[in-house]
């Protein structure tokens, strides 16, 4: 649907800037100038009745930005509420003025919310989606309400891939479906493991019985906004990595993936069971380093909370990494008959993010763990700082992003903290210039796979720099970072808040096998869907786009692979930028 109005459509927390953007030509058949037209901000009290709270002015353009947008051929104004900070229900209503003071109501937004409650929210609903994507166990009532189910996908005696040449079974038992599908992934689960556990690094513990840091810290489950009971994100994340330790061969190096023989249907685990059999698939040297880095940040994260468990971690991570030394470079499983291939040409990245890690956590523990020593590793980080630079943002094929923000936040070795902060610095400005420059305020500019994740991950890095470096420039991180999540919750082209039960707009039909199995009418909540994908790869199943132009390259359909399937590594990184910005 499409409508004159772009914003938030959950809301905006009270001292945050609040910029909306206008179509003009969508407001009324024939488009007058921007003097022509005004806004107001009403807030809804008792009885539904309305309070004026702001009058304001368009302007032409958004940011830096003026002109045609090209991939979605509008000319945009903006305006600007930003010094509305009361907490409440709010609408914004457009006018058109006209002769002798009269003027005429021209649309009006649905409610959206100015409080910092909602940001909370969105968390625990983001957390809480990787519980529904959990595999082989029951989703009990009192934890899954309408969407629980029994456990299947046991996976805990499958065998191995013809393509292996290997005999027996392996118990690959948990862990969480990555996304729409029903396969169990370690480069995609690491990257979103590690990006989880960061956010828990920088969080951090406490002793204090706040809700926010029971939403991260607590060891016992607890009662979330839907008055369903949830899991805090740390006991979450040990699900995953309880499967990941299962991964790891007896030799040290870490299979790649657990697949079906041929891709499911829409039909539940349950069924799924019942009509083919599962199995262990490839091991890599990009799979071994994803576990390495991953397994390091955890012993990080857990070494107060479990220490056995947090060692466990840290053994298992050097025997990757002394895996993949000597083998640097294990092909991945070239198998696309039921799984996602996760394809990656290149390890450098995963060996200067898994050295990274070990480096910090090998340092804090004051002796070497099988000749892998912090000393030994110090001179290649060095090496590896040279030629790997960092992204904007990480994904699950480049992840030196993870490196570079260990090394960042460590506080031992000033020479390396220095450098990668400066270096991250730069990246973060990068950011932000590219952001003023764009008609929504995006920093890409072409918008992917998966574009929603990669716009969180945009998030995620400025939400990082902030803790060190609050403005670049003149330039406020966390105004930027903000930014980001505003096209995230429905202030883009297509007019969508892209989490599943946020809001109005949120999308109903994704491409999600779990949803569309359960007889249930209402998606999983609190799942990010792809978003706008301008290469459209699904044409062959006729999704209905909104437009020709790529800013109009999402479908709330099923079929709709390509811009509506959901996947852990796109939640993860929103996740962490929830996390932070709540904290």
């Amino acid at each position: 649907m499409k409508i004159p109005v772009r914003y938030n459509h959950v809301g905006y927390a009270p001292d945050s800037a609040k910029i909306i953007f206008v179509n003009p030509k969508e407001l009324e058949p024939v488009c007058g100038n921007v003097e022509d037209y005004f806004f107001r901000v009403v807030r809804q009290v008792e009885n539904s009745e309305l309070t004026t709270l702001w009058e304001g002015s368009f302007v032409e353009g958004t940011f830096e930005h003026s002109g045609v947008c090209k991939y979605t051929g509008e000319t945009l104004w903006s305006g600007d509420f930003s010094g509305v900070n009361l907490t409440g229900i709010f609408i914004v209503q457009v006018f058109r003025k006209g002769v002798a003071e009269k003027e005429t109501l021209l649309f009006e937004t649905e409610p959206f919310e100015i409080s910092n409650d909602w940001l909370f929210r969105q968390l625990l609903a983001n957390i809480k989606s990787f519980y529904y994507q959990r595999s082989g166990v029951e989703l009990l009532p009192d934890f899954a309400g309408k969407w629980a189910r029994p456990a299947a996908h046991l996976d805990d005696c499958i065998g191995f891939h013809p393509s292996m040449h290997r005999e027996g079974t392996w118990n690959a038992h948990g862990g969480w479906y990555d996304a729409g599908d029903y396969g169990k992934y370690i480069v995609n689960g690491g990257v979103s493991v590690a990006t989880l556990l960061l956010a828990c690094e920088m969080v951090g513990d406490c002793e204090c019985e706040s809700p926010l840091n029971k939403s991260i810290n607590a060891k016992e489950p607890f009662v979330g906004p839907d008055g369903l009971k949830m899991y805090s994100l740390k006991e979450e994340v040990r699900f995953e990595l309880e499967f990941f330790l299962r991964m790891q061969d007896t030799d040290g190096g870490v299979f790649f993936k657990v697949t079906p023989e041929h891709w499911d249907g829409f039909v539940s685990p349950k069924d799924s069971d019942l009509l083919q059999k599962r199995m262990i698939l490839g091991k890599s040297t990009t799979s071994t380093l994803n576990f390495a880095g991953a397994l390091a940040a955890a012993s990080r994260v857990y070494r107060d909370r479990d220490t056995a468990f947090a060692e466990r971690c840290l053994q298992s991570a050097v025997s990757a990494y002394k895996w993949a030394v000597s083998r640097p470079f294990v092909d991945w499983p070239h198998n696309t008959e039921g799984s996602g291939g996760y394809g990656d040409e290149h390890a450098e990245d995963e060996f200067f993010w898994a050295r990274a890690m070990l480096y910090r956590e090998l340092h804090a523990r004051g002796e070497a763990i099988d000749g892998v020593s912090a000393e030994s590793l110090r001179p290649l980080l060095l090496e590896d700082m040279k030629v790997i630079p960092p992204k904007s943002g990480l994904d699950w094929r480049d992840t030196q992003n993870l490196g570079w923000i260990a090394l960042a936040l460590q506080d031992f070795d000033r020479e390396f903290q220095l450098y990668a902060r400066t270096t991250l610095n730069m990246t973060a400005r990068e950011i932000i210039d590219l952001q003023n420059c764009d008609a929504y305020g995006v920093p890409m500019r072409k918008f992917i796979w998966g574009s929603n994740g990669d716009i969180a991950n945009h998030a995620l890095t400025l939400a990082i720099v902030k803790r060190w470096a609050p403005s670049l420039g003149g330039n406020s991180l966390d105004f930027w970072c903000r930014e980001l999540l505003n096209f995230i919750y429905g202030r883009n082209p297509v007019d969508v808040s892209f989490v599943t039960g946020s809001a109005w707009s949120s999308p109903k039909d994704p491409h999600h096998r779990l949803s569309h199995s359960d007889g249930v009418d209402d998606p999983i909540p609190g799942l990010l869907v792809g978003g706008i994908n301008s290469d459209r790869q699904d044409m062959h199943r006729a999704p209905h786009y909104p437009g020709e132009l790529s800013g109009y390259s999402y479908t709330d359909e099923r079929c709709s692979f390509a811009s509506n399937e959901t996947a852990i590594n796109w939640n993860a990184p929103l996740t962490a930028v929830l996390a932070l910005l709540c904290f």
